[in-house]
């Protein structure tokens, strides 16, 4: 396959699978409102198990969607999936860590940690050249940026990154 290809086929259950938490997650918070020894929330309260299941089914979907195209993602979108909102659970404990509130930004990291996960555990099953990963890295940026700022326009998200 092409690298755009490849790319764009990485962007559809990593996007999708980081998206999804937003629409449809709400609920029991995954850390169960417990503290990391450092006396700050494990996770925080925008982190639920609803969540990461809407993430990782709505992830996995769009893969098997997707599988016509290259036969890899019926599991590869699994795995990007599960890498995404894995992704993104460490980026918000690392935030935690350095004690940024919950929905408050921290540049890059909220851009990429969806990404670099989706990328680890995808590359197992979907390997991409190097070529389409940095296109992944330069277009998620803007994309994430410009889509979060739609969501808070809309009134979905309730900040603008």
């Amino acid at each position: 396959m092409g690298i755009f290809l490849d790319a764009l086929l990485f962007i559809g259950p990593s996007y999708v699978a980081n998206a999804a938490p937003l629409l449809f997650g709400g609920g029991a918070p995954l850390d169960r409102g417990r503290n990391f020894l450092d006396g700050q929330r494990i996770l925080g309260p925008h982190k639920t198990v609803r969540g990461l299941f809407a993430g990782i089914i709505a992830g996995s979907v769009i893969g098997a969607v997707e599988s016509p195209v290259n036969s890899h993602l019926l599991l590869g979108g699994f795995a990007i999936a599960l890498g995404t909102v894995l992704g993104d659970l460490l980026g918000a404990f690392l935030k935690r860590r350095i004690r940024i509130k919950p929905g408050s930004p921290l540049p890059i990291v909220d851009q990429l940690d969806f990404v670099f996960g989706g990328l680890l555990l995808g590359q197992l099953v979907f390997p991409l050249s190097l070529w389409s990963v940095l296109i992944v890295i330069l277009v998620t940026p803007p994309i994430h940026l410009g889509t979060n700022y739609g969501a808070y326009l809309l009134g979905i998200k309730r900040t603008r990154w």
